[in-house]
């Protein structure tokens, strides 16, 4: 049988799911007046700070007796489109089918929404009060489209009213098998974007006579097979570092060969973990001529460049030049958003993992990076001496089922897990701010 706080968990779920939050246009507002009510009758200081109306966020705070740390449970409640054509299921049913939820945001992420504000309200309504500091739940908008509504607003608008010393968000926690173990990922750092174009020049002329041209499309072939054939050499920070080690595969200054001997292991395993490594290029956009008939005198190639936490743009162009050369095209950087990441080793990933101890004796946690990033970044730029995981703990789907299931066709979640993750919440909240 279902323990109440599963019960709880789905039934909230099912109606977030039911409101319709896809981002643009995001629409929020629904969804953050149901949890404020919810919070505010079980006693919650609840703020909604919007920098329009129909797009606030919630800020719900539970005033400790004493000084101490404020914990925040971060999350968002807009989502990414359905398109229902695609779906077997209405993606905005929160239908339960053999013991699983479907909707658009069961994984992304209102699942971890209604399973940390069940948490709270469990704690709360218990009489429950922290002995030291403050217990923060913050449920952002507009997460899907880079927070400029939600959290990178909410933290220069509204800093005091969510700054944190400790956060749990979204990144990790889905088991996966590896060998006979099972092992837990508690994500401590996200990459950075630093995305450019690179460009070749030639000459234009007619199509019909390419040798009178000079084609700059063709001088991208070569930067393509670099691409595609090499890698940037290695860039290894702290996160990765700890999680080779928590499975019993030390760098010891060799990360291509623990990275090798990481796949004679698990081949899946290491294609997730070899882009924590260092620098990734993928290019996704190619344009050059505009019509059929001319040789092209440019060529643009877009290419999505994700940095391990805390490097540069001289640090990235130095590694696409040492994969390109540095000669016969220009690079023009067009975003850059440098990754940030937060200690391994802290008070909160002691929780966790005395948490999943007791809870799942044989399984263990390993540090983790995000090769994407969330609204922990926001929250470690405004706030820097904050510790922020992601960790939404999921056992009865492995990482390898729940994964591409975001942002996909046919989202869902075992109902179980959703019980899972607010006992986690409740537990590690009242672990560390007591009471």
């Amino acid at each position: 049988m279902p323990d109440d706080l599963e019960r709880e968990t789905t039934e909230l779920l099912q109606r977030l799911v039911r409101l319709n939050t896809v981002n643009p246009p995001g629409g929020e507002r629904p969804a953050q007046e149901l949890l404020a009510g919810l919070l505010g009758e079980a006693g919650f200081e609840v703020q909604l700070l919007g920098r329009t109306e129909e797009r606030p966020n919630l800020a719900a705070r539970l005033r400790g007796e004493g000084d101490g740390p404020t914990l925040c449970l971060l999350s968002h409640v807009d989502t990414v489109l359905a398109d229902p054509a695609e779906w077997q299921r209405d993606p905005w049913s929160g239908d339960v089918v053999d013991g699983e939820l479907w909707g658009r945001g069961a994984q992304d992420m209102k699942s971890q929404t209604a399973a940390e504000v069940v948490a709270a309200l469990a704690l709360a309504r218990d009489g429950w009060r922290p002995a030291h500091g403050d217990l923060l739940v913050v449920s952002a908008a507009d997460e899907e489209t880079g927070g400029g509504e939600g959290a990178e607003w909410l933290t220069e608008h509204h800093a005091d009213a969510v700054r944190c010393d400790l956060l749990l968000n979204e990144g990790a926690g889905s088991v996966f098998p590896f060998g006979d173990e099972r092992v837990y990922g508690v994500c401590v750092a996200e990459k950075g974007v630093f995305r450019f174009t690179l460009t070749t020049d030639g000459v234009a002329a007619h199509a019909g006579t390419p040798n009178v041209g000079d084609n700059a499309l063709l001088k991208m072939v070569p930067l393509l097979q670099a691409i595609g054939e090499r890698r940037p050499g290695f860039d290894v920070t702290d996160p990765p570092r700890a999680l080779l080690d928590g499975l019993g595969i030390p760098l010891d200054g060799d990360p291509a060969g623990a990275l090798e001997a990481l796949r004679e292991r698990d081949p899946l395993l290491a294609s997730t973990v070899e882009p924590m490594l260092g620098v990734t290029l993928a290019p996704t956009i190619i344009s050059a001529s505009e019509k059929i008939n001319v040789i092209p005198s440019h060529a643009r190639l877009q290419i999505d460049c994700r940095t391990p936490p805390g490097m540069g743009e001289e640090q990235v162009r130095r590694r696409v030049h040492e994969l390109l050369g540095g000669e016969g095209y220009a690079l023009e950087f067009t975003e850059k958003v440098v990754g940030n990441a937060s200690p391994v080793d802290s008070p909160l990933m002691d929780a966790l993992r005395g948490w999943i101890a007791h809870e799942d004796p044989e399984a263990r946690v390993v540090p983790t990076m995000l090769p994407a990033f969330t609204d922990s970044r926001t929250f470690r730029d405004a706030f820097p001496e904050c510790v922020a995981y992601g960790f939404f703990p999921q056992r009865e789907m492995t990482f390898y089922e729940s994964w591409p299931l975001v942002h996909s066709r046919d989202e869902r979640i075992a109902v179980a897990d959703l019980g899972f993750a607010a006992r986690c919440y409740r537990d590690v909240t009242k672990e560390l701010l007591g009471g």
